[in-house]
């Protein structure tokens, strides 16, 4: 009989190197990565709508900040226990690297920071918004990769070729007999690419504005998020509520909050003339000076004779 071995997806050995004195976290670079990946999707799709080139970099300077902070505290306050319980170690809760992003708290904070450099900046919010959203999910696909180098938040045990094998020591209480799990962290990035293709898609054919892009998003997620939380076997103070995970009850009520965004919106007819809010706009430029309104009229100059030797 020909030896067959398992087959498996096996974890990394370990998700720290040092260059010297220096540690590099994978769980870092994956969200670096993905944050990366969703300003370049996002520039590329906001210039798309009129917008210039480089303001998604410029707003990503308050969003990205906010959005990490948020997500911290959405962890520090539902797992609480982890770090302000009995024999731990409070300082902890900053120690970000260590894992430990709650997705609904970056989105909350990202927003508000996005929000305060669109308005600043006279940028649509929407629009801004509608821009990011595909991007958003290619972000969250990289960064779920840092789960697979801590071996953390994965599901259920199971005999799957595809099972993912985890180290003894990160085994939950009851379940030490186990060696394969489910990759939910691979469930979750496949999930979000599909999406990101299709939303795009979706905007494209029905030319969506008004938020309607990242409603779909939030959609989208959700959906994903109910099943694969079903899977997951990681405990948290808010893990059970009346038989459902914490996060299955939030992915329920986003998605029945964007489904109704999306009805509501949608009365706003096609999508946005502009990018931006003229007063807004026109108040940006008085305040910053002359030279961010001559690259305008520059880039503006450069698109109109694109356009003539296009139709030439």
């Amino acid at each position: 009989m020909p030896d067959l071995t398992p087959l498996f997806i096996p974890s990394p050995s370990e998700g720290v190197w040092h260059l010297g004195p220096l540690p590099i976290r994978a769980y870092a670079l994956c969200i670096i990565a993905g944050v990366v990946a969703a300003i370049w999707v996002g520039e590329r799709r906001f210039v798309a709508r009129g917008g210039r080139p480089g303001e998604m970099s410029d707003v990503a300077i308050w969003a990205v900040p906010f959005g990490l902070v948020g997500g911290r505290l959405y962890h520090v306050i539902t797992d609480h226990d982890l770090y302000f319980g009995t024999g731990r170690h409070p300082v902890e809760a900053l120690y970000i690297w260590n894992g430990g992003l709650g997705i609904w708290g970056a989105i909350a904070l990202g927003a508000l920071g996005a929000w305060i450099a669109a308005r600043r900046r006279g940028i649509r919010l929407a629009v801004l918004a509608d821009a990011l959203a595909p991007g958003l999910l290619l972000a969250q696909a990289i960064g779920r990769f840092g789960n697979y180098f801590n071996q953390e938040l994965f599901g259920r045990p199971t005999t799957l070729p595809w099972g993912l094998e985890i180290s003894p020591e990160k085994r939950p209480p009851g379940f030490g007999d186990y060696a394969t799990f489910h990759p939910t962290f691979l469930y979750e990035a496949l999930w979000n690419v599909v999406g990101m293709v299709l939303i795009i898609w979706l905007a494209r054919r029905f030319l969506l504005g008004h938020g309607r892009v990242f409603a779909l998003y939030v959609m989208w997620y959700c959906a994903g998020r109910s099943w694969i939380e079903m899977l997951r076997i990681d405990t948290i103070e808010l893990n059970d509520v009346l038989g459902l995970r914490w996060g299955v009850w939030m992915s329920i009520l986003l998605f029945l909050l964007a489904l109704g965004y999306v009805v509501r919106a949608g009365r706003h007819g096609p999508r946005e003339d502009s990018p931006y809010d003229p007063e807004r706009r026109e108040a940006w430029l008085e305040k910053n000076g002359s030279a961010v309104e001559t690259d305008e009229k520059a880039d503006e100059k450069a698109d109109d004779r694109s356009t003539r030797e296009e139709t030439r």
